[in-house]
């Protein structure tokens, strides 16, 4: 019985468990958001709308009778017709656009803040300094409280990295094609053999 209830306290404890407990709950409260905005508020301008073009006086009226039946001349009786409920379809329509237009702009805003909070963390990052980095500083002369001249610092440091790069693959670049030319000079192809060839014909036409 022990290990039982340790398994259920377990089980309710997991994340994932409270979570969805989270979600089942807030979704009841949009729910009734939802109901509330379309019930007190959309629905009496569409029942508006509806009386102008149709002359209905709301949603509940909207009906395509397939079989009418009338309980009094002139009184439909519902519960034994056979119809079309226009009505219910549109409100349903309606409540699912506007659930989707909420949970929309939940997600659009959950993902915003997400954003802002992982610039945060990189800036934070950014100004956080690390062992060797305050090391660096102190041997350099400059106070780590100084975030003008510890930006400059770095900067300076950056730019010079690069520079230093960027030397680098020159240099590397030029040693390749210079390791290129010996390599050609020591193993000619045809097209190297007939253009020396060439030259020297020339050479000697011109002598």
């Amino acid at each position: 019985m022990k290990k039982f209830f340790g398994e259920f306290k377990k089980f309710i404890t997991r994340g994932n468990v409270l979570d969805m407990a989270v979600g089942v709950i807030v979704g009841g409260a949009f729910t009734a958001i939802v109901n509330a905005l379309s019930n007190n508020i959309l629905r009496p301008l569409i029942n508006a709308l509806l009386k102008l073009i149709l002359g209905a006086n709301s949603l509940s009226e909207v009906f395509t009778f397939l079989v009418k039946v009338e309980s009094e001349p002139g009184v439909v009786d519902l519960a034994n017709s056979i119809y079309i409920d226009w009505g219910a379809f549109i409100n349903a329509i309606i409540n699912f656009l506007l659930i989707a237009l909420v949970l929309f702009m939940i997600v659009r805003i959950i993902n915003k803040i997400n954003e802002r909070n992982a610039e945060l963390k990189e800036g934070l990052a950014k100004l956080r300094l690390t062992k060797e980095q305050k090391k660096e500083l102190k041997e350099a002369g400059i106070s780590r409280h100084d975030r003008e001249a510890v930006k400059a610092y770095f900067d300076a440091k950056a730019q010079k990295e690069a520079e230093e790069a960027a030397a680098a693959a020159e240099a590397q670049r030029l040693a390749d094609e210079e390791a290129a030319r010996i390599e050609r000079l020591n193993n000619p192809t045809t097209e190297d053999l007939l253009k020396d060839i060439r030259a020297l014909l020339e050479a000697n036409l011109q002598k």
